[in-house]
């Protein structure tokens, strides 16, 4: 049986790994981690294809939305070097290896690596305007076709698109995604609101901001059979915090750094 909480490498293992690379993936699963969260977006040609950024400057140099070019297209881009240049950029040298010819997945790529382990896979749709149910749809048919199907959750910050997955399967497991307003603080109130809302989606989990989890959120979500995901956590102290609220999982840029904490603590 698995520990409480799972820990899930954040875009991979992205803390030491390019992210959303089948690299920071494998990483993932090397490190340990229990499963591993990432974003997908439709290429031009319907693809879902494992990307955060609509746009490709950030991670490729490239001047280019990514809905603008086709899934073969995409997976001729360097997506890696830049880890490189960042890392140098930050800390004054590298110890990381070069990740040049890292380049962007489909959604199936991801699906296939994940077979031959037990790890979950909770895949975040990133849908521009107008493009929530075609992503959907496409989404769906993956995971219909994937073998680790029962290990997938779909997740999303647009709710109705986590409405139009259970509107096509039912079966699928969803989590709907809260983040925190930037221009003032939460109240308790519209936070226990989250859960009505997730509620009314139909999904399974609530996937919240560290800053919004507290112990009368997760109880209310308990209470609604709602289980509790909080991102994006690289503190160890959440492991005991996680624990004693009854959190689900923690998605992490360093699930190493995370379940050595963790496996520290079962084993005091």
């Amino acid at each position: 049986m698995s520990l409480i909480p799972l820990l899930l490498g954040h875009r991979g293992a992205s803390a030491v790994a390019p992210e959303n690379t089948l690299a920071a993936f494998s990483r993932a699963i090397l490190d340990g981690a229990d499963g591993i969260e990432f974003d997908v977006r439709l290429s031009r040609d319907g693809v879902p294809v494992v990307i955060h950024d609509a746009g490709l400057w950030r991670t490729a140099g490239i001047d280019a939305q990514v809905g603008d070019l086709t899934s073969k297209q995409l997976q001729t881009i360097d997506v890696g070097s830049w880890f490189k240049r960042a890392s140098t950029g930050n800390r004054g040298h590298s110890l990381e290896p070069s990740y040049a010819g890292e380049t962007i997945p489909t959604l199936a790529q991801v699906f296939e690596l994940f077979k031959s382990n037990n790890g979950y896979l909770y895949v975040e749709m990133k849908s521009d305007s107008g493009e929530g149910a075609d992503l959907a749809a496409a989404v769906v048919k993956s995971v219909r076709e994937a073998a680790n199907a029962t290990r997938v959750v779909v997740e999303s910050f647009d709710l109705t698109a986590i409405t139009e997955i259970k509107r096509i399967d039912s079966g699928i497991r969803t989590a709907a995604l809260f983040e925190p307003r930037l221009s003032r603080p939460i109240s308790t109130v519209r936070r226990l609101k989250m859960v009505d809302v997730a509620e009314n989606t139909g999904a399974e989990e609530i996937a919240i901001h560290y800053t919004l989890a507290c112990a009368s959120v997760v109880k209310k979500a308990q209470e609604r059979g709602l289980e509790t995901v909080v991102w994006t956590v690289d503190d160890p102290k959440w492991i005991n915090r996680a624990r004693g609220l009854g959190v689900k999982a923690l998605i992490s840029n360093d699930p190493a750094l995370m379940l050595r904490h963790r496996d520290a603590a079962k084993a005091s």
